[in-house]
């Protein structure tokens, strides 16, 4: 059976939005099967009152952190309202935004990270939407790593932020219509809050490239399917000085400094990977040179990492490790961010990743990482016992 996205088991039931005024939230990857944009092709039944964007803007072209401004869509004239603005503020849609709607129609790619930030905005627009009236419609889409493994610890509530807006482990094995229904139990919205247009045809074992769709990159710096498996342990590279690929053609696989040793760079992240057990990856020297953010124009010594088996792959273990073995050679010219990072500025950027502060503070005073990592085992039953009731996929 072809997998068939919630957008397209809408398209192929119209009538329910015809007549309808709604905003639709949505971004560059919210495509139907036709490779058709879910603004145009509803458009095409019903014009939408209003258009959302959330990071990266209605059409993926910020970079991250980079405020997207209210625009209007050339393609169709409505209005699109950014929900990533200049500060926290404008992460949450404004008083009016959903005036003479009836209804809000969500679809967003998600990659299956707490990071990712789409489903913090997803959320917030929903409770948004139902306070002011609206009923609000989920257009659901397959988990690119596939929805059975969970891994990482459950986020903290005392290091809740956009990059880390929920209580779940780093790799959530969710999707975002899954998601929407977790966080509606959790904070009390009405059991038929939400209408899901779930996916047809897709079950929970199965990964990107076993659902057959061409990719479409849902950020700037997720180019492939591949990315998005590395991601859940990389991002947390974001939170140092190194530099994480961004600024060349492979984010989250190229990680370096300038002046650094590769090959002993490699030689240290393949020991801790062994000794950790982490395998489906293979790490290799590597010199390349960002473009922009961190180190832009100076070429960079460190590692690549090539993904042999995301079927073995423990991502979010793999990051720690590999942070681990870049402050073993690194030393004192390993760093964690300083600047403030997604509007927070009191809280280090490697505990609202890490949702906690017990990585940084126990590597901080030599504690063995590895007694924290086995905690995760606690975590990850509990979080699997409270996402049962609201998985849609067998």
């Amino acid at each position: 059976m072809a997998i068939r996205s919630g957008l397209d088991r809408l398209l192929d039931d119209a009538g329910r939005i015809r007549g309808r005024r709604y905003a639709l939230l949505c971004h560059q990857a919210s495509l139907s099967l036709r490779g058709v944009h879910a603004h145009l092709a509803l458009d095409a039944v019903q014009p939408a009152v209003t258009l959302l964007g959330p990071e990266h803007g209605f059409y993926g072209v910020e970079q991250d952190m980079v405020a997207s401004a209210d625009e209007c869509d050339p393609w169709t004239g409505r209005q699109v309202v950014s929900l990533y603005g200049g500060d926290a503020g404008s992460l949450q849609p404004r008083p009016g935004v959903f005036e003479g709607c009836d209804l809000v129609v969500i679809d967003l790619q998600d990659v299956g990270a707490r990071y990712y930030t789409f489903a913090a905005t997803a959320v917030w627009a929903a409770e948004a939407a139902l306070l002011a009236g609206c009923e609000v419609w989920v257009l659901d889409r397959p988990n690119p790593l596939g929805g059975i493994e969970v891994e990482g610890n459950l986020l903290d509530l005392d290091f809740t932020s956009f990059v880390g807006a929920f209580r779940m482990p780093q790799r959530h094995g969710l999707t975002m219509a899954e998601i929407l229904l977790l966080e509606g139990r959790r904070r009390g919205w009405d059991s038929g809050a939400l209408t899901v247009f779930e996916v047809e045809g897709w079950r929970r074992r199965q990964a990107w490239r076993e659902v057959g769709w061409p990719w479409t990159a849902p950020s700037p710096n997720m180019p492939t399917p591949e990315t998005a498996h590395l991601y859940p342990g990389l991002c947390l590279f974001e939170a140092t000085t190194v530099s994480e690929g961004r600024g060349t053609t492979r984010p989250f696989q190229l990680l370096g400094v300038p002046g650094a040793d590769a090959p002993a760079l490699a030689g240290r992240c393949r020991e801790r990977l062994a000794a950790a057990g982490v395998a489906g990856v293979s790490v290799v020297p590597a010199m390349f040179r960002p473009q922009f953010q961190k180190h832009a124009g100076s070429v960079c010594a460190g590692v690549e990492l090539r993904l042999e088996d995301a079927g073995r792959l423990r991502p979010v273990r793999l990051g720690f490790e590999l942070l681990l073995a870049f402050r073993d050679v690194l030393g004192a010219d390993f760093g964690w961010r300083c600047e403030p990072y997604e509007f927070v500025a009191d809280t280090p950027a490697i505990d609202l990743l890490a949702g906690t502060d017990r990585f940084r503070t126990g590597l901080d005073a030599g504690d063995a990482v590895e007694r924290w990592c086995v905690t995760w085992e606690n975590d990850q039953r509990e979080f699997r016992a409270e996402r049962d009731p609201v998985l849609l996929y067998s």
